[in-house]
């Protein structure tokens, strides 16, 4: 019997695709959602759709609906996809990469959870949303105004929305930083860009990055912990107290 059933954003790589492989092993079913579906998908389930189709969210919600079993006892929606351009200080910014970038950080998941709750509202399988977030929706990086307004504003997102559902906990979670392609373009940037550049080549350099594969395992036991819906709604992965231990609040 299906227990579990996730639905993940910008599954066809980095952590999205770890997450994936990870819950895909371990038996549950995986709905993955991006604009390509890679060769080596892990699971059975895979739409290709691009995020920036917002009046089509209402439908590609509805079609990976389907695809989960009836009993599964507990169904999950992922929000990962995102983007971290445009790089550059936000006067020097092109108005319709602002625009993208608030699209695929904000816009989309705030549609797809709205979506996720109404179509789900006579299901009474357990429901959880899990946002992925990042550290700069809490702290100022200069050249990275589009991508932390974003990220702010799904924080805050988030703590609306698990304030106004009883039946669907909701969290938004910053996962650290990862070694993954976002990682490579920000060290790819200028330093007009992004004055940061040299400390996140350093990063690179002296191994602090996470790997996306352990990142994937830490995020997985997050979202299936017994004390998940105690959970704060705005945390980040690197500070979680473990589980029936430290306080949550």
């Amino acid at each position: 019997m299906a227990k579990e059933a996730y639905i993940i954003t910008g599954a066809s790589k980095g952590i999205g695709f770890e997450w994936s492989r990870h819950l895909s092993d371990a038996g549950h079913v995986v709905i993955g959602i991006a604009r390509t579906e890679p060769d080596n998908w892990p699971g059975k389930h895979f739409l290709s759709f691009d995020l920036i189709h917002l009046d089509a969210m209402e439908n590609i919600v509805a079609e990976a609906l389907k695809l989960i079993p009836e009993e599964t006892e507990t169904i999950v929606l992922v929000n990962n996809a995102g983007t971290i351009e445009p790089i550059g200080l936000a006067h020097t910014n092109e108005a319709e990469k602002v625009s993208q970038s608030i699209v695929l950080n904000l816009t989309a998941p705030m549609l797809l959870c709205g979506a996720f709750i109404r179509q789900l509202k006579s299901n009474t399988a357990e429901k959880k949303i899990v946002n992925i977030s990042s550290g700069a929706g809490r702290k100022v990086y200069e050249g990275w105004s589009a991508y932390c307004a974003g990220k702010a504003g799904l924080d805050h997102f988030s703590s609306c929305l698990d304030a106004e559902n009883d039946d669907v906990k909701v969290v938004s979670v910053a996962p650290g930083i990862i070694d993954t392609a976002m990682q490579q373009k920000i060290r790819q940037s200028e330093a007009a860009d992004f004055p940061l550049i040299e400390k996140f080549k350093d990063y690179k350099e002296s191994g602090l990055l996470s790997s996306p594969e352990e990142t994937a395992q830490l995020l997985m036991e997050m979202t299936q912990r017994a004390d998940f819906n105690e959970l704060p709604t705005i945390l980040d992965i690197r500070n979680l107290p473990a589980a029936g231990k430290g306080s949550l609040n």
